[in-house]
């Protein structure tokens, strides 16, 4: 994806949805479009650190809203936790994952929808349970599984939206470049 200006808005355009999305009251647990924007932005935006900002600015744009509706006691959820630096490392990691997709196959695609989120859930929640976060497990191999029975409903929710995120981006990609592809064609003739 080459940075002119209708990219710029189009990226400025998806972070901010994405942001203002995770702040929508009654959604599905875990059900959010960061995970599918990380593996998008890496297989898409050639511009590494734009690959990257990608999740990493909805996801802390959506924190800072979180936190002020927690300060202003709109929320009873912080924005900012202890622990939350480690979702930005495993989004960037997210991010990395996506630029074994630059050649974009559709099997690739489909197999990283799937990898990506249960990845996710396995380091995220392990680090949950490393740093008593959560419902604050024992540090024993039982306290271990039940910090994952635990966020299941994340994990459900998050596979979900990844397959439904991962298809409006990239067949909103493919559909907007095929497109391009009958114009030249068209103009061409």
């Amino acid at each position: 994806m080459k940075l002119n200006r209708s990219t710029i808005v189009i990226f400025v355009v998806m972070v901010v949805l994405a942001a203002l999305y995770r702040l929508v009251p009654e959604r599905p647990l875990g059900f959010a479009p960061q995970i599918a924007m990380a593996l998008f932005g890496g297989a898409v935006i050639k511009d590494r650190k734009f690959a990257f900002a990608l999740p990493l600015l909805s996801m802390f744009i959506s924190d800072l809203l979180y936190e002020l509706a927690y300060t202003q006691g709109w929320l009873s959820m912080q924005g900012f936790y202890e622990g939350q630096f480690t979702n930005y490392v495993l989004f960037a990691g997210l991010t990395l994952i996506g630029f074994l997709l630059r050649d974009l196959k559709v099997f690739k695609i489909m197999a990283t929808t799937i990898v990506g989120p249960t990845l996710f859930f396995l380091a995220s929640n392990f680090f949950v349970w490393l740093e008593g976060a959560g419902l604050n497990r024992p540090k024993t191999w039982d306290g271990l599984v039940m910090c994952y029975t635990d966020a299941v409903p994340f994990y459900e929710g998050s596979l979900v939206s990844t397959v439904f995120f991962s298809v409006v981006l990239f067949g909103g990609y493919f559909f907007i470049n095929g497109m391009k592809e009958v114009n030249k064609v068209e103009t061409a003739g």
